[in-house]
């Protein structure tokens, strides 16, 4: 059974925790902030797949995750389970061509972050254009 520690000075904001590896099944904790934390379960031998268990998270989450990696070539297979309606966890399940999961989905993660930071500044500049055009108007 593996033992994952946080060790929140390792690595980068969803770097890898530290693994105390005894057996066949690797576990790791990755912080994604303070609320929320993904647990890998996969094999020592095949880094190819894994299973992330994020918790406090849903639909909203695991699907833009899922249809984010689904896009990389280097997925093979990504989908994600809810346990139970009741559970406050996704499971999300990535299998690559070559690279490590692990790898992948923090890279997926990252993707996915660019892509809701030009979303929000897309509708900020939006917004600020349209109160300006309003302030126009009623300043006439």
């Amino acid at each position: 059974m593996i033992i994952g520690m946080y060790n929140a000075t390792k690595d980068d904001g969803i770097g890898l925790i530290n693994e105390m590896c005894t057996g066949a099944i690797s576990m790791s904790f990755i912080p994604f902030n303070a609320l929320c934390f993904a647990m890998e379960h996969g094999t020592l031998t095949d880094l190819n797949s894994s299973t992330f268990s994020i918790l406090d998270e849903d639909h909203m989450l695991a699907n833009s995750v899922r249809f984010v990696l689904n896009q990389d070539p280097r997925v093979a297979f990504c989908g994600y389970s809810i346990p139970h309606p009741s559970d406050n966890k996704v499971n999300i399940r990535v299998q690559t061509t070559g690279d490590p999961a692990k790898d992948v989905l923090k890279d997926g993660l990252q993707d996915l972050m660019v892509m809701c930071q030009h979303v929000t500044t897309t509708f900020e500049n939006a917004v600020a254009e349209f109160r300006a055009k309003q302030e126009q108007k009623s300043g006439k």
